[in-house]
């Protein structure tokens, strides 16, 4: 009996890699990732608050704080107009939005 007609329909190991790297998902988005964009951008930093706030605003999905308060020990700052839409633009460069 011959043992190639077994091999004979099976994908070459090269065209299985190609695939494999269609399906890769795209690295995780991150704070940091988001500041330096808009650092080297823009030439002004921006607080995790801030990108925060505007994911919130979007209805951005977003984890639980574990060191999370109950309440504000001062109330919470927005981020300026000028601000806003660097961190939108961030997002969608990002592809987050």
């Amino acid at each position: 009996m011959d043992n190639l007609g077994a091999f004979s329909n099976r994908l070459p190991l090269t065209n299985i890699a190609s695939k494999a790297e269609v399906y890769k998902p795209k690295p995780k988005t991150t704070y940091n990732m988001i500041k330096d964009y808009v650092l080297n951008k823009y030439s002004f930093n921006v607080h995790t608050a801030y990108i925060a706030e505007v994911k919130r605003s979007l209805g951005l999905p977003m984890l639980d704080a574990p060191n999370a308060v109950e309440t504000l020990k001062s109330p919470r700052k927005h981020p300026t107009p000028i601000q806003v839409v660097a961190i939108k633009e961030a997002l969608s460069h990002f592809e987050v939005i």
